[in-house]
């Protein structure tokens, strides 16, 4: 009788939940059965330019994103800590860019990044040469390239300098590292010991890490993809010409403008190529700031590694960041 009354009450008290997949198939339902209004409705000159922008770079980007999330994931349920850790020089400076290489073999978004780099510190590896990795594996990797040589066809120096510019951002802030940082700036809880993946949940880690990473980042995406389109539309081209005009405002625009979007690298290319009368300098410093230092990676470091960490590394990576991306391009773009 008793345990009639707890199930019975355990059911009254359950109470049906609302989940995204409902809400989403009630938005499709609702946007078919008043699919004539809504075309009388957005029938404008201006939306249809906007929506066109906004599913081109979508469209274009997607298929990066998931290459990109999918190697990242095996990365972080296949590959050992231990093993980059066996590769990497005992020296110090040297681990930096051993480091900074390896993030072209072993690719990932930034959002993975970070806990690959505490990892790689619970594992004994260098601050200095784990940072580096954070850095440069969401910004040299072969997926990052290819999407951004796609991006921007007919400008092969538009790759090679985001290539070495990313790659510099990567390796002088591990240097700067090595030479000024402090352990007590991180947090504990970074430098503690972590346990590899066991070898029966690797399958399990692998499709959680993707799963979690493509919606992170195609959230990003998308709203990267409305704020290009919505300056397509509502920005007068003027502005744009006004940027590309006064060189140093349209670098230090595109750099906070970077910061601010957020955008997943193997997508940032596409938005920053949509926006066409802008020069290829100030878009080259975006591609390079933003998978190093944005909003996202700033609440990731500050989780991660703590907030005194973050509010010293985010600021000089930021500054070494649009500098690097400054000489590569003035070098390779012709400053244009």
């Amino acid at each position: 009788m008793g345990i009639i009354s707890d199930s019975a009450e355990g059911t009254t008290r359950r109470k049906p939940r609302i989940t995204s997949i409902e809400v989403l198939c009630a938005v499709l339902l609702i946007a078919i059965l008043a699919q004539g209004w809504l075309q009388q409705v957005l029938d404008v000159p201006a939306l249809r330019t906007g929506s066109t922008v906004f599913v081109a770079v979508c469209v274009q980007a997607l298929p990066f994103l998931v290459l990109g999330v999918l190697i990242s994931g095996a990365i972080a349920a296949f590959v050992p800590a231990r093993v980059l850790r066996k590769v990497l020089p005992k020296r110090e400076s040297a681990a930096v860019g051993v480091a900074g290489l390896a993030g072209v073999a072993l690719p990932g978004c930034e959002c993975a990044s970070v806990p690959v780099a505490r990892r790689l510190m619970g594992q004994g590896v260098a601050p200095a040469a784990a940072l580096t990795f954070l850095l440069a594996a969401p910004a040299v990797n072969p997926v990052v390239l290819v999407a951004t040589a796609v991006a921007f066809p007919g400008e092969p120096m538009m790759v090679l300098a985001r290539f070495l510019g990313s790659l510099a951002t990567a390796m002088v802030m591990g240097w700067l590292w090595a030479r000024f940082g402090k352990l007590e700036w991180i947090a504990e809880r970074a430098l503690r010991r972590l346990p590899d993946s066991e070898p029966g949940s690797r399958w399990k880690t692998f499709a959680e890490i993707a799963r979690t990473d493509l919606v992170e980042a195609g959230g990003f995406l998308v709203l990267g993809a409305l704020i290009s389109a919505s300056l397509g539309v509502l920005v007068p081209p003027e502005w744009f010409g006004v940027l590309g005009e006064q060189i140093v405002l349209g670098i230090l625009v595109m750099a906070v403008l970077a910061v601010v979007l957020a955008l997943c690298s193997e997508a940032d290319a596409f938005v920053a190529a949509s926006l066409t009368a802008m020069p290829l300098l100030p878009k080259l410093v975006f591609l390079v700031v933003g998978p190093a230092v944005d909003v996202k990676l700033f609440a990731l470091q500050a989780g991660t590694f703590g907030r005194s960490f973050a509010l010293r590394f985010a600021p000089v990576t930021f500054v070494v960041a649009t500098t690097c991306a400054v000489l590569a391009g003035s070098f390779l773009l012709g400053g244009s």
